[in-house]
């Protein structure tokens, strides 16, 4: 089995019932099988800034499927809850948003999928939740808690656990 660092995140609808009900969807515990996921973070709208906030987690899951496999299931399940990334605007609004950031130590460039994920070190959104869950995870290198240290992760808000 592979392990996956997989992070989703959304800013239209009731976000986090939409991450749990994604999450649950994706880890179906047979390919894909849940072994940590952070908490729920908002976090400030990354590349447009005039949208509502994000609400983002990451997870740790082993998997059975390759990575395209597991690409072609995270952006099935990104449709399924209503996302059309043909009709919408580059780091605008959407419903949800599932990225591969990394697959075990694998670095891969193909038209579809680049991984370890290329703009991983950027993003505090990302970087955060992971954190949270595998500090200690090297990708490309990189430690996932100096990478965090490196960047601005001012205005991301952990969110209290849901009832």
């Amino acid at each position: 089995m592979a392990e996956a660092l997989i992070a989703f995140g959304g800013n239209v609808g009731d976000v986090r019932e939409t991450l749990d009900r994604a999450v649950a969807q994706f880890c179906d515990g047979n390919a894909v099988r849940l072994i940590a996921r952070s908490s729920d973070y908002q976090t400030p709208p990354w590349g447009v800034t005039d949208q509502p906030p994000f609400v983002n987690c990451a997870i740790v899951a082993a998997t059975i499927l390759s990575p395209q496999a597991l690409l072609a299931r995270a952006q099935a399940i990104e449709v399924a809850f209503g996302r059309a990334r043909a009709n919408e605007q580059r780091w605008g609004p959407r419903t949800l948003d599932i990225d591969i950031i990394a697959y075990d130590d694998l670095a891969i460039t193909t038209p579809d999928l680049t991984l370890p994920h290329p703009r991983l070190f950027e993003r505090a959104f990302v970087l955060v939740p992971l954190a949270e869950i595998v500090p200690d995870r090297m990708i490309a290198g990189v430690r996932v808690s100096g990478a965090l240290a490196k960047v601005d992760a001012n205005g991301i808000e952990r969110l209290p656990p849901r009832r």
